[in-house]
């Protein structure tokens, strides 16, 4: 049997995962999705490198800029077969769905920031008289929602929303004029966090199974009454004393009422994104919440939980802050053991910021040089995909570690890891997938002692980077030497 090869000599079995990506991709001209393919491929190849390093020559870079400012091309084309492949990721599940939901800002360096927008204003450096000189900040802004296992095994993107500003005034200057609990959710930019619950809970097409997870910038009444009219779930960090029962007294007052019904230790993250262990109080109490006062006619009345985990004395960590969480859900919470549960879901939350993570410092989104807010938007889109499969493979060899390898990996590839990286220990049969991501991960700079944690994005992006320039090199010399 003959095998069709793509532009690097490989079997199109490498990549076959780039076709389940963006098989239900439907694009104005058939060959915009072959370049999307194309794109994907090359980009996954050389993560972390400018377009034209990754394209290699001036034909394939002029192609991939075309892509980029074709005006038949949008970031809901690019994703639409990722977000099919992530619904059907799901739907090969059971139990439930946790869907993060998260804000990020790419800045970039323009001398007219026009093209792109603004973000924000930030006081810069000083001038000669030493006054302090606001700097306008260009970017683009991202509002995304990730599936994720509650094992903690992302299934992919389920919504992504960009958008960028024109004029930017801060939250301070805007109370001077409105009060801002009074301005309809439709006219403020929160509106993100419910068209993203609306329409990830659409893709993924099983409300009951979704639960929403956010910060405390997604603790929105208007949310909570989306979730309940759409038959979804969240759970939210709340941030809010809202009125509750009569409406004589609130949320904090009831909570600091109620008991502690057990303590729980928890493995977080420092500001650095290193394992700590915290030792947390635990209350739990079912109230009757209010919705805001200017907005009591709009919206009614729920009936939620409150979690409230407090850590026992001060972190160990000087660069972690001591954890407080207040935590609201539909759910319900009847025992210690379901209290606990919720806390562990939540504390899953800190993998779409290392989501993010990949996309700056892996991708290197915001080194990218396009000039239109247009063109960087499809090629972060093209980056969320590339991301997604380097954090999918780190997290496989920790949540399903005795899978087989050619869940992610070709042959081709597994027996080129079988050549180059020696086994450490006599192996278990069959060999397991977390035993040749491991591998991977030692041509990234993985040293794989003894105590050393599981491999992270950073060594997984380098080792596949550095496995496709050898299975390339490999192909060149087996034609070459006949």
């Amino acid at each position: 049997m003959v095998l069709r090869e793509d532009r690097r000599g490989r079997s199109v079995e490498a990549t076959s995962w780039i076709d389940g990506e963006i098989a239900a991709c439907q694009f104005a001209d058939v060959r915009l999705g072959k370049r999307l393919h194309c794109l994907l491929e090359q980009i996954s190849d050389a993560v972390g490198e400018s377009v034209p390093m990754a394209c290699q020559d001036w034909a394939n870079t002029k192609a991939a800029y075309r892509f980029f400012s074709n005006e038949r091309v949008n970031e809901a084309d690019i994703l639409a077969g990722h977000f099919q492949a992530t619904k059907d990721r799901f739907i090969a599940t059971q139990g439930p769905i946790l869907v993060l939901h998260d804000t990020t800002e790419f800045s970039f360096r323009r001398e007219s920031p026009d093209k792109i927008g603004i973000t924000c204003r930030i006081t810069g450096v000083r001038d000669k008289e030493g006054r302090l000189r606001l700097h306008t900040v260009c970017g683009i802004l991202m509002h995304s929602s990730l599936a994720l296992t509650t094992e903690g095994l992302p299934l992919g993107w389920a919504a992504i929303k960009f958008w960028n500003r024109k004029k930017f005034k801060g939250t301070a200057a805007l109370k001077k004029k409105i009060n801002p609990t009074r301005v309809p959710i439709e006219h403020k930019e929160s509106i993100r966090w419910l068209q993203n619950l609306r329409q990830s809970t659409a893709k993924l097409g099983d409300p009951a199974r979704c639960v929403h997870i956010g910060d405390r910038e997604s603790d929105i009444y208007e949310l909570f009454c989306t979730a309940k009219e759409i038959g979804t779930h969240f759970l939210v960090r709340t941030c809010v004393d809202r009125l509750a029962g009569d409406g004589k007294h609130t949320v904090a007052t009831d909570m600091a009422k109620a008991e502690i019904k057990g303590r729980y230790r928890i493995e977080v993250r420092d500001a650095n994104g290193n394992p700590d262990i915290a030792d947390l109080d635990i209350k739990f109490e079912r109230l009757h919440l209010l919705p805001p006062i200017g907005k009591q006619k709009q919206y009614p009345p729920l009936d939620l939980t409150v979690v409230h985990a407090k850590e026992r004395g001060k972190p160990k960590k000087k660069n972690r802050k001591l954890i407080d969480w207040k935590l609201i859900t539909d759910l319900p919470v009847r025992s210690l053991k379901d209290a606990k549960e919720k806390l562990q879901w939540y504390a899953l939350r800190w993998k779409i910021e290392m989501f993010h993570k990949v996309l700056k410092s892996g991708c290197k989104a915001e080194e990218s040089k396009l000039r239109t807010a247009e063109r960087l938007v499809n090629l972060i889109s093209v980056f969320c995909i590339v991301s997604w499969r380097i954090f999918w493979m780190t997290m496989l060899n920790r949540t399903t570690p005795n899978a087989p390898p050619s869940l992610a990996l070709t042959d081709t590839e597994i027996r080129l890891l079988d050549h180059l990286v020696s086994d450490k220990s006599e192996p278990k049969s069959p060999k397991s997938i977390s035993h040749y991501i491991i591998k991977v991960a030692r041509l990234g700079g993985y040293l794989a002692r003894a105590n050393d944690p599981a491999p992270g994005n950073l060594v997984m992006w380098r080792g596949l980077s550095r496995l496709s320039d050898i299975e390339f090199g490999a192909r060149a010399g087996s034609t070459n030497c006949g």
